[in-house]
């Protein structure tokens, strides 16, 4: 007989949407700084390399909280580790506002906001996912990364006009409110932890089994790997390397995207209108590249992302017209989402969604290290040689390395086997 749930919406798909949207909101503040940028440096009397080390800390708290997180949702749940982030992002954005001196930047803005940013982050979601998807694990997984895209694609236009209307300090202070409001319903209403027996897997599929012992031999050897091993493995390794470069330039450009093309000459509007086209592109790509991740090698895919997008920074440095720069960010938009997921998806695929949590939080760790990098790197490179190729080259070189390590990632369950043989 065919199980309640194949005869109608499968309740998984809620998650998915409830979370594409939580992420919409946290990627888009947390990779959205640049129209915040040089209004807070011109209001509060920073320089851009002290307002870039706020920032750079404040990244790495973001990856510091992340395995935090990611253990926490082992531990309380899912819903209880999403009010907890949004309590700590709502206040944070308040203390933000009147925050006037470094320390007290640092501590709301940089510290305290990342913090909560990543008790609401993706890391808190993915592993409800995992749990709640088989079949289509990658498609669900990449709809975080559409959220990610449209947070980008949304916010930073929407975050410049509101900054030039009423000022940063009232657009943070609606952020609040607008995160509190929807937060809140998604994690108390939509997110449950406790997926059914056999997840999306057909029954078909499920009965193609040549025996129960055989399922239950292969479930085995996932739970059979320890946290310990994985982190021991080298194909772990090499997901940190790449995440590592996937957060140096994704924050780069958030943070130093918008300075860099406004100080190449183009003006506010069209500079956000630059960024903002790259998540726009990268919404629809997500869709094709979903489809695409649960039929084609993942670490196959994962390369060619990174090359393209690496090769993509060494344009943005070189546009000098319009049309240039919205031509490479719609092709940079093709390949801008991805890299996360199909990590995470990876993740799950080597070492079994039991571990992707706490392996995903610590390999998180490794994106908001290069974001930290990046941050601080953007500013100081500037302000020391006055030019932005110390930053975005640097990130292109690490793109380009990290489509090399990842073309050498295991295919799926090729690793696995051999490790719990």
């Amino acid at each position: 007989m065919q199980r309640p749930y194949q005869s109608r919406w499968y309740y998984g798909w809620n998650i998915v949407a409830g979370a594409t949207v939580l992420t919409l909101l946290t990627v888009g503040m947390r990779l959205g700084i640049g129209p915040f940028f040089l209004p807070m440096t011109q209001d509060l009397a920073f320089s851009r390399s002290l307002l870039s080390t706020i920032i750079a800390v404040g990244m790495l708290c973001y990856g510091l909280a992340m395995p935090l997180a990611g253990y926490l949702v082992g531990r309380w749940g899912t819903r209880a580790v999403l009010l907890i982030g949004v309590f700590v992002v709502v206040l944070s954005s308040f203390w933000t506002i009147y925050a006037t001196t470094p320390w007290a930047l640092m501590m709301s803005f940089g510290i305290l906001l990342s913090v909560g940013l990543a008790f609401t982050s993706p890391i808190a979601l993915t592993p409800v996912i995992a749990k709640w998807f088989t079949r289509k694990r990658g498609m669900a997984l990449f709809f975080l990364s559409t959220g990610s895209m449209a947070g980008i694609a949304i916010m930073t236009p929407v975050f410049t006009l509101a900054i030039e209307t009423v000022g940063w300090q009232a657009t943070l202070f609606w952020f609040a409110i607008a995160f509190l409001v929807i937060a809140t319903p998604i994690a108390i209403w939509v997110v449950r932890d406790n997926p059914p027996a056999h997840t999306d897997t057909l029954d078909n599929q499920v009965a193609a089994a040549k025996t129960r012992s055989e399922l239950h031999a292969m479930h085995m050897s996932v739970e059979r790997l320890t946290f310990y091993q994985a982190i021991k493995s080298w194909p772990f390794w090499l997901i940190c390397l790449g995440l590592f470069a996937c957060g140096f330039s994704m924050n780069l450009l958030g943070t130093h995207g918008m300075p860099m093309l406004m100080d190449h000459g183009f003006d506010p509007l069209t500079s956000s209108m630059g960024i903002g086209l790259i998540g726009v592109v990268a919404i629809f790509s997500t869709l094709v590249l979903g489809r695409l991740s649960d039929v084609l090698p993942r670490p196959s895919m994962l390369a060619v992302i990174y090359l393209v997008r690496g090769l993509g920074f060494f344009m943005l440095l070189i546009v000098g017209t319009k049309w240039e720069l919205f031509l490479t960010s719609s092709i940079g938009g093709i390949v801008w989402a991805g890299s996360i997921a199909l990590s995470s998806a990876i993740l799950a695929d080597i070492y079994g969604v039991k571990l992707v949590g706490v392996l995903y939080g610590w390999a998180y760790l490794s994106h908001q290290i290069g974001a930290t990098v990046s941050s601080w790197l953007g500013g100081w490179g500037y302000d020391t040689f006055g030019t932005h190729w110390i930053a975005f080259g640097a990130s292109g070189v690490l793109l380009v390395a990290a489509a090399a390590v990842s073309y050498q990632l295991p295919r799926q369950g090729t690793f696995l086997i051999r490790v719990s043989a």
